[in-house]
């Protein structure tokens, strides 16, 4: 996988899996640790989020950067502004991780609506095993359509969406336990 030059270095969790980075996740990821520390509604948040940023761009010569290393450099950025009381509440899981059901269905190729489930299953099980506390699965119509060789909408769409929400729900409450773990569908 390759980073563009004005894009952000992918981040790589211990498992080996690629995650985006977002800014959002690390505001809320600080935001949390300083609330834990005592300051709630930091001012230096953006702030920090902001120069955590900047770093992560200007590593234009690596497409990936390991998750522990941005913890690190979290760690440091915050040590050397003064706030080393922070340090050890920053405790960040990795970002949220999308996933397009569309993509899984079009990797099943002839194998259709079996290869799908199992493809599914595994990409499932292999998020899951990142401790990430946040799955976004999109394109569930298109992955339908796909899956049932269908131009329009039907009965058997429904009845198959349904099908896949419905596995989706049931690999994630069968996996392993996590704090706090939100997942969508659309």
């Amino acid at each position: 996988m390759v980073a563009f030059r004005e894009e952000f270095p992918y981040l790589r969790s211990e498992s080996g899996q690629l995650f985006e980075f977002n800014r959002d996740w690390l505001h809320a990821a600080i935001t949390q640790a300083a609330d834990r520390a005592g300051y709630p509604s930091w001012w230096l948040t953006e702030h920090v989020t902001e120069s955590i940023a900047f770093y992560l761009r200007l590593r234009t010569d690596e497409s990936v950067v390991a998750f522990s290393q941005l913890n690190q450099t979290v760690r440091y950025v915050l040590k050397v502004i003064g706030y080393k009381e922070i340090v050890p509440h920053f405790k960040p899981t990795p970002p949220p991780i999308s996933v397009s059901l569309y993509e899984i269905a079009e990797a099943a190729a002839d194998g259709y609506e079996l290869a799908f489930f199992d493809l599914l299953e595994k990409r499932v099980a292999a998020i899951l095993e990142t401790g990430a506390t946040g799955i976004h699965f999109f394109g569930l119509q298109p992955a339908i359509k796909h899956l049932r060789s269908a131009k329009t909408w039907s009965r058997s769409c429904d009845a198959l969406r349904e099908e896949v929400t419905c596995f989706i729900r049931e690999k994630i409450c069968g996996g392993p336990v996590t704090a706090e773990l939100n997942c969508s569908i659309r």
